[in-house]
C-alpha cells in the first residue's frame, strides 16, 4: 500500500469546500505550465512513479500559475550583506504580542503539551516556542496558493541562486508529495494555503514533513494541521524524536571563551554540528560551563554575532542540533528556545497577557529572559503599542 495511504492527511482548513474535479479547471494560458516542457515530463515521471491518474496530474498542473512574488522572496538578496545581529533578530520573536499569545496557546492546550511531553521527551517550552515562532500560534499561516507557490519554485527557482539546481530538484520533490497526497485524499489542491515556500498549517511543515512526521495526535481519525492545535502539538514532537531529539538533554550551556583567532576558527568549523568534547572545547579556549563541563556528547561552539559588538556564544548540543532541523539557523533555533523560556518564565511567575512586569531594577540580573521580556514589554508601552511582527529573515 502507498505510503499515503496509511495515513489520512488533511492539506486544507475543514471549513474549505473541496471538489475533486477542481483540478480539472481551466489554466490561464499567460502564466500557467501548459505549455511547459520540463512541466510536462514532470507529469509523465510523476504519474508513473506514484501511480496517480495522468488526466488528473495533467490538469493540475496545467491549472499551476508561475507567482512572480514567490521567485522574488527566494531570489537572493544583492549589494552588500547585512551585519548579523542576534539582539535585533532576537527582539522580532521574543516579544510580547508572541509571549501573551504563547501564554494562551500553553494554557488551552496544557494537558496536551505534558501529554507530549511524556509520551515524546520534548519539553513544552520547546513545541510552544516554534509554535510561536512559525505561525505565533496559527495566527499567521500564509496567504500564497501552495500549489502554485511549488510549481514556481520547481520549475522556475532563481538561477542566481548557488544552490539554484538543488533547490529545484529538492521543491520538485516537494511538489510531487503534494500532489500525491493531494490525488489520494480526494482533496483540491488548489485550496490549500501556506508560505512562500510550500509550508502549511500551524507548525508550517513541508508536505514531505507532513508525510513523514504528521500525527493523527486528537484520534479524530484524520491529520489536520490547520485547524487542530492537538495534531499540531503532537506532530511537533514526533518531528523532533524523529530527528534524534535526547529526553532529559539541555539544548545548551554557558560558555566562556577565550581562544585564539586560530582556535575559534578551529571550533567555529563546523558550524552547528556537535562536533567536540567538552574537554576539547577547553583545550582550544572554550569553557563550558555549569554540568556541561561533563557532557558526555558532543558540542558545538555557537556563535550569535551582534553587530558592531561582541558577539555571544553558547555550547550546543545534540538537541540544539535538532531544533535547527526545522530551519538551518542558530539565531532562528536560539529564538525558539528563548521564546519558549520566556513564556515558561511568564507562565510560571504569574506574569499575565498585558500585564507589566517588574522593573528593570527587581528583574534578577542573571535571568535573562525576564529581563529581555521586562524589556521588551517597556519599549512597546513607550512606543503605545506593541511592536508589529515581521516574517522572519535568512540567518
Amino acid at each position: 500500500m502507498h505510503a499515503f495511504l496509511k495515513k489520512t492527511l488533511v492539506f486544507i482548513a475543514a471549513s474549505a469546500c473541496c471538489t475533486w474535479a477542481s483540478a480539472q479547471k481551466a489554466p490561464s494560458a499567460s502564466s500557467s505550465y501548459a505549455q511547459r516542457d520540463d512541466a510536462q515530463a514532470f507529469v509523465n515521471e510523476v504519474a508513473a512513479r506514484e501511480h496517480i491518474d495522468r488526466g488528473w496530474l495533467q490538469a493540475a498542473i496545467n491549472q499551476a500559475q508561475f507567482n512572480s512574488r514567490v521567485q522574488s522572496l527566494m531570489t537572493p538578496r544583492t549589494g552588500p550583506a547585512g551585519v548579523k545581529n542576534w539582539r535585533a533578530y532576537r527582539s522580532r520573536f521574543v516579544e510580547p504580542i508572541r509571549i501573551r499569545a504563547g501564554l494562551r496557546f500553553w494554557q488551552d492546550n496544557a494537558a496536551t503539551l505534558e501529554r507530549a511531553e511524556r509520551e515524546f521527551g520534548v519539553p513544552a517550552e520547546i513545541i510552544v516556542g516554534i509554535i510561536g515562532v512559525e505561525t505565533i500560534y496559527g495566527q499567521q499561516m500564509g496567504g500564497f496558493t501552495v500549489a502554485d507557490a511549488l510549481a514556481t519554485l520547481a520549475f522556475d527557482f532563481p538561477a542566481s541562486h548557488p544552490r539554484a539546481a538543488e533547490r529545484a530538484a529538492y521543491f520538485r520533490r516537494e511538489l510531487e508529495q503534494f500532489l500525491t497526497n493531494a490525488y489520494l485524499t480526494r482533496v483540491d489542491p488548489f485550496e490549500a494555503k501556506g508560505s512562500y515556500a510550500g509550508a502549511m498549517g500551524i507548525p508550517q511543515f513541508m508536505p514531505s514533513s507532513w508525510a513523514a512526521y504528521a500525527v493523527d495526535y486528537d484520534g479524530d481519525g484524520r491529520i489536520d494541521l490547520f485547524n487542530s492545535p492537538v495534531d499540531a502539538i503532537g506532530s511537533v514532537a514526533n518531528y523532533f524524536v524523529s530527528h534524534g531529539w535526547r529526553r532529559g538533554l539541555p539544548t545548551h550551556y554557558r560558555v566562556l571563551v577565550d581562544s585564539s583567532p586560530q582556535q575559534l576558527a578551529t571550533l567555529l568549523a563546523p558550524d552547528i554540528n556537535p562536533s567536540f568534547s567538552a574537554a576539547e572545547m577547553l583545550a582550544n579556549g572554550a569553557a563550558v560551563q555549569g554540568e556541561g563541563s561533563a557532557n558526555a556528547g558532543p558540542l558545538a561552539l555557537i556563535e550569535l554575532k551582534n553587530g558592531g559588538d561582541a558577539a555571544s556564544y553558547v555550547a550546543g548540543t545534540q538537541n540544539f542540533y535538532v531544533v535547527t532541523r526545522y530551519n538551518w539557523s542558530s539565531f532562528y533555533a536560539m529564538s525558539v528556545i528563548e521564546l519558549g523560556q520566556a513564556i515558561r518564565q511568564a507562565r510560571s511567575s504569574g506574569v499575565l497577557p498585558g500585564a507589566e512586569p517588574q522593573p528593570a531594577a527587581e528583574v534578577d540580573p542573571s535571568n535573562a529572559v525576564a529581563a529581555g521580556y521586562a524589556q521588551a514589554w517597556r519599549r512597546s508601552k513607550a512606543a503605545g503599542a506593541p511592536p508589529a511582527t515581521a516574517p522572519m529573515p535568512a540567518n
